[in-house]
């Protein structure tokens, strides 16, 4: 019986983005490429994400898109990537986004082309229930 691992991070890639005036898919090599980068940059990082596609993202304006996700993190999106120029800004920043407690980091703190590429940083959902209100007051 095959157990899933546990991660606490993930990078979400858009498979269906589209270069312009192309019909070439670009998520589905940076998946690949994404996978065999986290492989070789050691056991914390390997071991702390996960990497998976979704059919859209909405930025396809922009592709490919990636965002990284994290328990009660912010959310980066970002778009432009070229996987075979980005894998390297990408791992780096897998690398940082994990050391962050809450995932928050100005641009000038990403590496390389993620500096000017982002197109959300969406910030960590704190759900309280009324439970939760009423116990602490």
């Amino acid at each position: 019986m095959e157990t899933s691992r546990h991660t606490s991070h993930r990078i979400t890639v858009c498979t269906s983005c589209r270069h312009k005036g192309s019909n070439c898919k670009p998520g589905y090599d940076l998946i690949e490429k994404l996978q065999a980068a986290l492989q070789t940059a050691g056991k914390f990082v390997s071991d702390d994400f996960e990497i998976s596609g979704v059919a859209c993202m909405a930025g396809c304006s922009r592709p490919c898109t990636v965002a990284f996700h994290g328990s009660q993190k912010a959310t980066y999106l970002f778009g432009d990537i070229d996987p075979e120029e980005d894998v390297t800004d990408l791992i780096t920043f897998a690398r940082q986004y994990a050391e962050l407690p809450d995932g928050w980091c100005s641009s000038g703190e990403r590496p390389g082309k993620l500096r000017r590429t982002a197109l959300a940083r969406v910030p960590a959902a704190i759900i309280v229930s009324e439970e939760t209100e009423m116990a602490v007051q």
